[in-house]
């Protein structure tokens, strides 16, 4: 094992922590390892909300390129921020066991979410859609930046709340008892069982070159196979709906006992429209199963909402 793998990622605390627990996971297995930081665009561009950037695997692209010219052997992501398809030459090489994979909302006071004047902070459409489904008055801010940047944020703006997800929190160990506390914020947090989360939201995704047969094989030492399994059913379900567009689309895989459940949901944009899926598989039916659930809801009116999501993002 005299190669050492060069382990891209990105500079925030929390992908650099993720970083390191590929990094510790292989040394653990004889392997000699050297992280490489890099800044993406999607960290360096904060002035927009993502879905009017256009740019697909904004948080990756740039580890992508990494990859391919050689300055990165390998590249860690929070796989919910990994486009559905990789980039020619790349492949999926591990899918680490997943964290908590739901929402939070954090909150700089005990809050009563059901008042009309709320003002809630998120930069993801998917949350925006849902919150408007469940409180139809409140207001939406668009919110960027890393997680201590976003906490900043909360702290010296006049929002009620904003929306992260539980796992980066945790990673960071920024989140105990529902409490938050940092140098620049602390808080309340509420774990929001009823908002389905990202697809792969809570798990890790590591990537390597096709033809690098020595970083493939070390990584296939780190997969976790049910998650694994659960995320491929929830970005096939992704992928059959989104056809390459940006969309309010939350689905969550688990397994229980001896079978998978699996729950998917797509909404128009102002949250008022809502398409909903809850069904089981077995094991040996995955392969096929988020994708026949995203049919299943375009043939019950997802077409219409897909195509007029389409329109409002081209305006």
């Amino acid at each position: 094992m005299k190669k050492i793998i060069k382990i891209g990622t990105r500079d925030s605390e929390l992908a650099l922590w993720q970083a390191h627990q590929v990094q510790d996971k292989l040394t653990a297995l004889g392997y000699e390892t050297v992280l490489v930081p890099v800044k993406s665009d999607g960290d360096l561009l904060l002035d927009k909300p993502l879905y009017e950037l256009g740019i697909t695997g904004i948080f990756t692209k740039t580890l992508d390129i990494a990859m391919l010219n050689g300055t990165v052997d390998i590249a860690v992501h929070s796989m919910k921020d990994v486009p559905t398809a990789l980039p020619k030459g790349i492949v999926q090489a591990a899918v680490l066991e997943r964290a908590n994979p739901l929402d939070i909302i954090v909150s700089p006071n005990p809050f009563d979410f059901s008042e009309e004047n709320a003002i809630i902070a998120t930069g993801s459409l998917r949350r925006q859609a849902q919150w408007w489904h469940r409180f139809p008055k409140h207001q939406l801010v668009d919110l960027r930046g890393n997680v201590n940047t976003r906490l900043q944020k909360l702290s010296t703006n006049n929002w009620n709340g904003a929306i992260f997800a539980s796992a980066g929190l945790e990673r960071i160990k920024l989140l105990a008892n529902s409490k938050i506390k940092t140098i620049d914020f602390e808080g309340f947090a509420k774990e929001l069982d009823w908002m389905i989360p990202a697809p792969a939201q809570g798990a890790m995704l590591v990537v390597a070159l096709e033809n690098d047969a020595f970083a493939r094989e070390a990584l296939g030492k780190l997969n976790h196979s049910e998650t694994e399994m659960c995320t491929k059913i929830e970005r096939d379900f992704l992928k059959t709906l989104e056809g390459g567009c940006t969309a309010p689309i939350g689905a969550l895989a688990k397994i229980e006992q001896s079978k998978i459940v699996f729950e998917g949901v797509l909404f128009s944009i102002d949250g008022k429209i809502k398409h909903h899926i809850k069904k089981y598989c077995t094991f040996d039916a995955v392969n096929d199963f988020g994708k026949s659930c995203a049919n299943e809801i375009l043939k019950n009116g997802g077409d219409a909402t897909m195509n007029a999501i389409r329109l409002n993002l081209k305006k």
